[in-house]
């Protein structure tokens, strides 16, 4: 008779050789423990939390705001009229919010760079950027984007498009593409920081320059701005660009209309220019010192 005090037979109960698929912790989880956490924290505090929210708000209305002032005194702007600067402002404001809700504190890096405490980041096994990405989530970056939403459900209807598969593939890319094509900005200037330290203002002209750019028509921006913003730093094609195909507009000049079709192109090249900077800096970068 067996001993009941005994332990399992370990003839007949073998350990098993690997922990189930159904325990093993996703290589996902660390990140969404972190963004719940982030999201959790805010809206604990609610008061905080909602003046956070209508401040974004306002800073959207605030900037439409001066669309209409400028309408006020004038029929078109760069041979566009109102709904369609509408339009081309609402598709920047969609993507450039959503890209700064995933990495706008990107342009914290310089802070930590000069206190030493990155280096607590390479301690752990996940990726630098990935883990400087998820360490924040603004959700009051959602209504800007709510904002630039309606601006685009407003322009769309007054415009009467042409919902064709022209328009929506436009509208899917400009929503896509565009906000992949921001993002790779806040990327690139957070792999400058690593050489500039105390450059952060530098880079945000033309990460925060480059947004209020794509919110007016290239067509009224000089030669060698259309070069910077529509090639160097490709914010041309996250708005303007796509609203001429969805208006079924030529544009003109160096940014006709069929450039649109490249943005997937223009998107990837912005990633590999960023990921190039970026992978420069972090080997640069020689620790705190500390």
């Amino acid at each position: 008779m067996a001993d009941p005090g005994a332990g399992p037979d370990t003839a007949t109960d073998p350990i098993p050789d690997s922990i189930p698929d159904d325990v093993t912790p996703s290589r996902w989880q660390p990140y969404r423990t972190v963004l719940r956490s982030r999201v959790r924290s805010q809206r604990s505090h609610r008061a905080s939390f909602v003046t956070d929210l209508i401040g974004a708000g306002l800073a959207g209305v605030i900037e439409f705001g001066e669309l209409f002032v400028i309408f006020s005194n004038v029929r078109t702007l760069g041979g566009l009229d109102f709904g369609s600067v509408v339009l081309i402002f609402g598709l920047a404001n969609v993507g450039f919010a959503l890209a700064d809700m995933i990495a706008g504190h990107l342009d914290g890096l310089s802070r930590l760079l000069r206190a030493g405490t990155l280096d607590v980041l390479y301690l752990r096994p996940q990726p630098l950027l990935a883990q400087l990405i998820t360490s924040d989530l603004q959700l009051r970056r959602l209504v800007r984007a709510l904002v630039g939403a309606i601006c685009v459900v407003v322009a769309l209807i007054v415009a009467e498009v042409d919902w064709g598969p022209r328009a929506v593939l436009a509208l899917a890319l400009s929503l896509g593409c565009g906000t992949a094509i921001y993002t790779s900005l806040f990327v690139a200037a957070a792999g400058v920081q690593f050489f500039l330290v105390n450059g952060a203002e530098a880079t945000n002209a033309v990460v925060y320059g480059g947004s209020y750019a794509s919110e007016q028509p290239a067509s009224i921006w000089p030669r060698p701005l259309q070069v910077v913003f529509g090639f160097l730093f490709p914010v041309a094609f996250c708005a303007y660009l796509p609203a001429l195909l969805i208006l079924g507009l030529p544009g003109g000049g160096w940014l006709p209309a069929w450039l649109g079709w490249f943005l997937p192109v223009a998107a990837a090249l912005a990633w590999a220019v960023a990921m190039t900077l970026w992978r420069a800096g972090v080997c640069h970068y020689q620790g705190g010192g500390g």
